[in-house]
């Protein structure tokens, strides 16, 4: 059998409206009919009756076919046609055969002279008539048609193809994915995620050494990891090194308003898959169409999504066999994502692609610098330092934003100064020095803000001290910038000092002011969460001791513990955020003048970074786990772990210390 083609379609509604036209659909004589009035077939006899009754207003002649027209006058249209004008129309005529048109030509000259025929007499060649008309009418049938091929290749999207291409993979296809020009070279940091799909890289490239030792590839691997750490560029990567053929969609491809088109997809995309074994399909943003079926809101029916969810797991690892065919896959969100496509067979690899260390945003700024000139006082170890928690992206963003800043004071090359303005802005945002602040406003921010650097100073675990400002960012009216440390894992002692930390600027506040404000907002929501993470999932509360109430059914409308219990974990956080904010008070009356004389300091330069607090205060009475770690870099003998990212506030705050609540495993 030929293959089907949507030509067939176009010539057969081109043949049904020909047929149409050519067996009456297309009548001259009714169309004509239609608009101008009724028409009635009669003898010759009744029509000379009717021209000597005065009856005729026009006579039209066609000589081809002895027929002729003749159209009544309004006077004589009920007795002609027995109906009102409102039913005849208001030009209603009669069809009448004649034998010769000179016996014709002769009664109309003796019914004008006679005065019964005041009309005009004309003459009309069908035959030309009918091929105008036809020529419209096919002409309008082109017109149609091509309107009609028009939507069909639209409604085939990106595909090509005609709407009959919906069903076919959208997926671009490298022939050779070392066209995409993108290696492990390309990609700083994620040594751990480069080892892991090594492999897949060495069997693509020598699959002989695996096989002869029995082993099977990997059928697919799952990068797993926040956004903006590079999970597509290392896939790109991975099919540079490879040089096999590569294709590439995202999740969202799959799904269409029409039923059965993303399985369809799906099907199609491993036919072409196969066809060109061995290559890679990497599959972006894999929740959109792999969501768990169990955690889907959509009650009953025939769920499009769950049906390409089922294909893929059936091409994945069904029936047949997917030789030469590697999977991966990313997403930020793998929590999501079906039970049944995360098992051994279908993803074998669940590859973690983390925030990158210090030593990795090192390698990730040596990258982006590249491309930009910058001069001799720029210093990468400092840059790595000041972004703790940056991804790839962000630090990409840092980069391109720093040499916009310098391109906008009309620089030749990008600055140390530069670099740290673009971390400022990202973090806390633009600055807004036009805002007008009252002098009241601005003491409180500074005693705030230095409330804050008074207690981190003086708290043993919490975070170093970088710099304050009282300068307005974004919707902060004030900020405080520390320097994380990056933990592996947060001590009970750790996070009370940095609840404790939270709570000065409230502390500073009422003691000095004799007010609070809403300025310490973000502060109470920090400390409250963190506190709740501390009783409920770490079992950290006095009460309620080493019991985790941590359960990540998304659906699920029932708390896991009862009411008694959620009473007791109130009146614990209650209790801890309150002993905290007691400490923060009594630290500073203890350190009252010193707190005093930072505030001052802060109203007069609106900015001040630790060197000033360590004039104020001296130098801290413990080593941090920053210098601990600088230490141990310098020996060559461990790398920190991964970091946290600062976190903006809302109305006192632009950073202070990020959460250290940690999700259990």
């Amino acid at each position: 059998m030929p293959k089907f083609n949507m030509n067939w379609i176009y010539v057969t509604i081109i043949i049904a409206l020909g047929i149409l036209f050519f067996t009456g659909g297309g009548d001259t004589n009714n169309s004509q009919s239609s608009s101008k009035g009724i028409a009635k077939t009669d003898n010759y006899f009744n029509f000379k009756t009717l021209v000597m009754k005065g009856a005729a207003k026009e006579v039209i002649v066609n000589k081809d076919e002895n027929e002729l027209k003749m159209y009544v006058n309004p006077e004589f249209i009920r007795e002609v046609f027995k109906a009102d004008v409102k039913t005849t129309g208001p030009n209603p005529y009669i069809n009448v055969e004649f034998g010769s048109v000179e016996n014709l030509e002769t009664f109309l000259d003796t019914a004008q002279k006679e005065g019964k025929f005041n009309g005009h007499l004309t003459y009309e060649n069908k035959r030309d008539a009918d091929m105008i008309n036809t020529f419209i009418n096919i002409a309008s049938i082109l017109f149609f048609v091509l309107i009609m091929v028009f939507f069909f290749r639209r409604m085939g999207g990106a595909g090509g193809g005609g709407v009959f291409s919906v069903g076919k993979s959208k997926a671009k296809m490298y022939e050779k994915g070392n066209d995409l020009g993108i290696t492990f070279k390309d990609v700083a940091g994620q040594e751990g995620a480069k080892q892991e799909v090594q492999e897949i890289v060495d069997f693509l490239k020598s699959p002989q050494k695996y096989t002869n030792l029995g082993g099977k590839i990997p059928k697919g691997a799952l990068l797993v990891g926040p956004p903006g750490t590079g999970k597509t560029l290392l896939a790109k990567a991975v099919a540079g090194e490879a040089g096999v053929p590569f294709f590439s969609m995202s999740g969202s491809d799959f799904v269409e308003m029409f039923v059965g088109v993303g399985a369809s997809r799906v099907r199609d995309l491993f036919h072409q898959a196969k066809e060109k074994a061995p290559c890679i399909i990497f599959i972006d943003e894999i929740d959109a169409v792999g969501r768990a079926r169990s955690k889907n809101p959509a009650m009953g029916g025939n769920d499009e999504r769950e049906n390409t969810l089922n294909a893929l797991l059936t091409e994945m690892d069904g029936f047949g066999t997917n030789s030469g065919v590697i999977i991966m896959a990313a997403t930020n969100r793998a929590d999501m994502l079906d039970s049944a496509l995360m098992r051994a067979g279908r993803f074998d690899r669940q590859i973690y692609v983390d925030l990158p260390d210090l030593n990795e945003r090192k390698e990730i700024f040596i990258v982006h610098l590249k491309p930009i000139k910058v001069d001799d006082s720029v210093d990468i170890d400092l840059l790595a330092r000041q972004t703790p928690g940056f991804s790839g992206a962000d630090i990409a963003n840092v980069c391109n934003e720093a040499a916009l800043i310098a391109a906008r004071r009309n620089a030749e090359t990008v600055c140390k100064q530069d670099f740290l303005d673009a971390v400022d802005r990202i973090v806390g945002g633009l600055e807004k020095k036009t805002k007008v602040m009252t002098a009241k406003e601005k003491r409180t921010i500074a005693l705030h803000e230095a409330g804050h650097a008074t207690i981190s100073w003086f708290c043993e675990h919490a975070n170093p001290l970088i710099k304050v400002s009282i300068v307005p960012r974004g919707k902060a009216l004030g900020a405080a910038w520390y320097l994380p440390e990056e933990r592996q894992i947060t001590t009970k002692e750790e996070m009370l000092d940095e609840m404790c930390s939270l709570m000065g600027g409230r502390a500073a506040e009422e003691l000095f002011t004799g007010h609070i404000s809403t300025g310490a907002m973000n502060d109470l929501e920090r400390a409250t969460k963190s506190a709740y993470g501390m009783i409920a999932y770490a079992g950290m509360g006095d009460r309620l001791p080493n019991i985790c109430y941590y359960n990540n059914q998304e659906y699920q409308f029932q708390r896991p513990y009862s009411d008694t219990t959620a009473k007791i974990m109130d009146d614990e956080v209650l209790k801890m955020v309150n002993e905290q904010y007691e400490r923060a008070k009594q630290i500073l009356l203890e350190h009252q003048e010193g707190h005093n004389a930072l505030a001052e300091l802060l109203i007069s330069r609106e900015v001040i970074f630790a060197e000033d607090v360590e004039k104020i205060f001296g130098k801290r009475p413990w080593v941090s786990r920053s210098q601990e770690i600088m230490k141990i870099e310098n020996d060559n003998t461990e790398k920190p772990e991964t970091p946290e990212k600062p976190e903006s506030q809302d109305q006192s705050e632009c950073q202070e210390k990020p959460e250290t609540q940690e999700k259990p495993e």
